[in-house]
């Protein structure tokens, strides 16, 4: 079995996204905290890049076929994401789209039997991998409209005279 056009395709191409919504905002911008107690548009980039990471893990434990058990992520205690955020734009851009590339890679040489090899979410309970896949990508698509957003408003408050 091939991995669905719909899913492959956002696979290879949904992050890139990332680029349009942050075009025209400086790193100064992308590192502002709009709202208190929320993150970032640079620490929901970091967040994705990130899980990225997580989640290649978790997806080679679930092809070992032994059923794993993942806890939450948590990224505000992940020593990988706390460390990330003291990075480059860049750096978290270029991690993030090489790592894609490689992900999209592998994914597409997986077949049906794969695919139906299962893990268990905290919430979710068991999921196959392409369940997996489809959550990753859900994840993904979420925080990105978040960015959206904290990007509009921004650059509202970018027009308004102080």
């Amino acid at each position: 079995m091939q991995l669905a056009s719909s899913i492959a395709t956002r696979l290879q191409y949904q992050h890139k996204t990332l680029l349009d919504l942050i075009d025209g905002l400086t790193d100064e911008q992308i590192r502002r905290t709009v709202f208190p107690g929320k993150w970032s548009i640079f620490e929901n980039i970091v967040h994705l890049q990130t899980y990225q990471h997580v989640f290649c893990h978790r997806a080679r434990q679930i092809l070992q076929g032994s059923m794993p058990r993942f806890d939450r992520y948590t990224a505000d205690v992940d020593p990988l994401f706390l460390d990330n955020c003291h990075r480059t734009s860049r750096e978290i851009m270029q991690d993030l789209l090489s790592t894609r590339k490689m992900m999209s890679s592998e994914f597409a040489q997986l077949n049906e039997k794969d695919f139906g090899k299962q893990g268990v979410h905290p919430y979710f309970g068991t999921m196959n991998l392409l369940q997996w896949l489809n959550f990753f990508l859900l994840h993904e698509a979420h925080h990105m409209f978040t960015i959206f957003k904290l990007s509009a408003e921004l650059q509202q408050s970018a027009r308004q005279p102080e």
